[in-house]
């Protein structure tokens, strides 16, 4: 069964809280938070502040993907904000399995991501302490990019590896993931599926999530 994670950076930030009672409403399991910097990537999204005021109305599980510079540095913030599992980016952590430590030492659940061109090779020697890898299926920064078909062998490849070694950890995908592509990274591997656009911009969230579930029910 996979999970939802609709990613708050296609919510209407003048209505947010409202947008994101939508999709919880509809059965979404995640919140993808979307944290930028103007530096790692190059855009500006929302800090700890924006995520600890939505905490107190929200009961879903707040996934925040931290694409900034020196993750480290903000980890207990979006921690205090209430984050139930913060995910950096592999290429912004000099020393990446202090990092995944760090963010374990709270409490709360570890992930990575790696950009496209960033191979899986790179986490095999921190994996065994993760909870989660994402990866991402567009190049990071903004939403509504069109999804990069040759991400699904490095999908599969990372399933194979979690597998062959007995391992428990979700995998994530996100990056132009809709209805009528979700079920080739769910037969991939991946079982936790953001979507932005797809789901914020729709004219049916309910039915729209419906949809994801049913195309994805392999």
């Amino acid at each position: 069964m996979i999970k939802l994670a609709p990613s708050i950076l296609s919510a209407d930030f003048a209505r947010l809280l409202e947008d994101v009672k939508k999709v919880e409403s509809a059965g979404c399991e995640y919140l993808h938070i979307d944290v930028m910097d103007g530096h790692f990537v190059p855009n500006i999204t929302l800090g700890p502040g924006i995520v600890k005021s939505l905490r107190k109305d929200v009961n879903m599980v707040f996934d925040a993907h931290l694409m900034i510079e020196n993750p480290n540095n903000y980890i207990k913030d979006f921690v205090d904000a209430g984050c139930d599992i913060i995910v950096v980016h592999q290429e912004a952590c000099k020393h990446l399995h202090r990092t995944i430590q760090n963010i374990k030492s709270y409490g709360i659940k570890a992930g990575v991501s790696l950009n496209p061109a960033t191979p899986i090779e790179t986490i095999k020697h921190v994996i065994q302490d993760l909870d989660m890898v994402l990866i991402m299926t567009v190049n990071p920064g903004f939403g509504g990019q069109s999804f990069i078909e040759s991400m699904i062998p490095k999908i599969k490849e990372l399933k194979e590896f979690i597998d062959k070694n007995d391992l428990t950890v979700d995998i994530q995908v996100d990056g132009g993931i809709k209805p009528d592509n979700v079920a080739e990274v769910v037969k991939a591997g991946a079982n936790v599926i953001v979507a932005g656009s797809a789901i914020f911009n729709s004219d049916d969230i309910p039915t729209t999530v419906e949809l994801f579930r049913n195309n994805s029910n392999l």
